[in-house]
């Protein structure tokens, strides 16, 4: 599918976005999305920029920002530059919760390899029992 066309179906913007139709009309419906441009039968009709923009809520999402902060990004990104200030402040903040919650994985990751050798040196030490 060629997203750099200049109209698309919902369908074409689900297939390239991996969400459902109904998943993009409720976007647009709470204000993640801006009010998508009709054809004359009433079709939505979508704008690469509309699934760049949706890729980027994707990966808001993906880095756990809540829905409510979402909607209020997507409110001030419609409001325009005037609201830069606020919008890199919301991101700073996002950017310390992600940073946070991977160290916290990483320690986590760092018992797991832990407990992986610990096991494999058993397992070892009981092949070497065996063989004597």
């Amino acid at each position: 599918m060629d997203i750099q066309k200049d109209k698309l179906t919902i369908q074409e913007v689900a297939q390239a976005t991996g969400l459902t139709t109904h998943t993009l009309r409720y976007y647009e419906r709470i204000g993640l999305i801006h009010p998508i441009n009709r054809e004359e039968n009433t079709r939505r009709c979508y704008t690469a920029d509309d699934v760049g923009w949706i890729d980027f809520l994707l990966k808001l999402r993906a880095t756990g920002m809540s829905i409510k902060d979402m909607q209020r990004y997507a409110e001030l990104q419609r409001q325009g530059e005037e609201t830069l200030p606020e919008r890199v402040e919301m991101l700073k903040a996002l950017r310390d919760n992600v940073e946070a919650r991977i160290e916290e994985l990483n320690e986590h990751l760092k018992l797991v390899h832990y407990k992986i050798d610990y096991y494999q040196k058993v397992i070892e030490e009981q092949e070497l029992v065996i063989q004597s």
